[in-house]
């Protein structure tokens, strides 16, 4: 179990703060060790083992206290009355009502609370207008590759960095020793993902259907989205679907967080545009359940940097100047950056392509080309990279 630092430094500065800590991943991307960590820093500050109280909702012993008004009774019984009691509520989207339960304890209460959930809308709608102001929140995802560089201390970067766009960064994969292990991980994986959580939650009948879609949106990560081209695509394969349906299919898959989407911004407009989104996966390892991510190493090397980028706390979106196409532009705060992504750069019209479309935006924001080459091909005030060297920085 590797520490994960860069998500404890994040969430350090707000524990003992009035703001609930509200951690949102895509199931096991490790935000239960991310909590026992937390605890374990916390102890450490003289704080009592009775002045903790851990609920994890997908343990079966603690089924009765998904009801919201068990639960409160609960931990309202727990609290210690003198002191600060720390609440640490796992995968709390189990829990029906939860937020009143969370807003009532913060409020009333000398607490301090840290939830997580595997479903992105507990950051949006009822729960997001119930406790405005009072939360913060952080984005957990599987291993980066850094992370794993952590993980296996003594194996080579470019071995590892190979393994690493087979199977991607689930922790649970990493206790695993065999192929074949990993590979019926990975499905079971993804079937908790569309089953449980798609399926079930959004009661859908037609579940081919909607494993056919994701799996289409995961062949093609990284290309523009059009509806209607999946409507015809389908159609060609004896397949009706509507528009409506393949738009709540696409919504179901990104409430689980198993699919991010980048929209497209004119970079001579200097506005988001409203169709043509780019759609990647959340661990490209879940990919590798329906397709050969070695087959489609340009794919995965630009879903592993969009999602390296969101690791870093950028804003990403897609951009575009005329018919050429930037794959990211990375934005926080006032700074902005442009990346390109390739997979090498041994021939000079691959050169010439991907320089091209960075050459074409007049800032003076910093722009990068990200490849596997060994050879450093910058030029004319573009920083060419290498791809794993990038991933590997601070």
């Amino acid at each position: 179990m590797i520490k994960r630092e860069w998500y404890l430094q994040q969430i350090r500065p707000f524990i003992d703060k009035d703001l609930i800590k509200v951690i949102v991943g895509i199931r096991r991307s490790g935000k239960s060790t991310l909590l026992k960590q937390l605890i374990a820093e916390i102890k450490k500050r003289n704080v009592k083992d009775n002045q903790v109280i851990y609920l994890n909702f997908e343990d079966y012993r603690v089924r009765e206290y998904k009801d919201s008004d068990a639960l409160y009774a609960y931990l309202e019984s727990q609290l210690v009355r003198d002191k600060k009691t720390y609440v640490f509520l796992d995968e709390i989207q189990e829990v029906e009502h939860f937020e009143y339960v969370v807003n009532s304890l913060h409020a009333t209460q000398n607490v301090d609370i840290f939830i997580t959930g595997s479903n992105s809308k507990m950051l949006s709608g009822e729960y997001a207008t119930l406790l405005t102001g009072r939360y913060k929140s952080f984005h957990v995802f599987p291993f980066s590759f850094k992370e794993l560089t952590m993980v296996y201390p003594h194996k080579d970067s470019k071995t590892l960095f190979n393994e690493y766009v087979q199977y991607g960064g689930f922790p649970i994969l990493q206790s695993l020793d065999t192929d074949d292990q990993k590979r019926s991980t990975l499905r079971d994986l993804y079937d908790s993902v569309v089953i449980k959580d798609i399926v079930q939650r959004h009661r859908v009948s037609a579940v081919d259907a909607l494993d056919k879609y994701i799996s289409y949106l995961m062949n093609t990560v990284g290309s523009s989205f059009s509806a209607e081209n999946i409507k015809n695509y389908f159609k060609s394969q004896g397949r009706v679907m509507s528009v409506e349906t393949l738009y709540n299919y696409i919504s179901y898959a990104k409430e689980v967080l198993l699919i991010y989407s980048a929209k497209r911004y004119d970079l001579k407009g200097k506005k988001l545009l409203s169709t043509n989104e780019k759609y990647f996966v959340n661990d490209h390892g879940l990919r590798a359940t329906k397709f050969s991510n070695q087959k489609d190493i340009e794919k995965i090397l630009e879903n592993i940097v969009f999602f390296e980028l969101l690791r870093r706390g950028y804003d990403v979106t897609v951009g575009t100047t005329g018919e050429k196409e930037v794959d990211f532009i990375a934005s926080k705060n006032q700074h902005k950056a442009y990346f390109q992504v390739t997979y090498v750069m041994l021939e000079a019209q691959t050169k010439t392509r991907e320089f091209a479309s960075l050459n074409a935006i007049d800032d003076q924001f910093p722009k990068y080309v990200l490849s596997l080459d060994e050879f450093d091909f910058s030029h004319n005030g573009i920083v060419h990279k290498n791809l794993i060297d990038f991933l590997l920085e601070s």
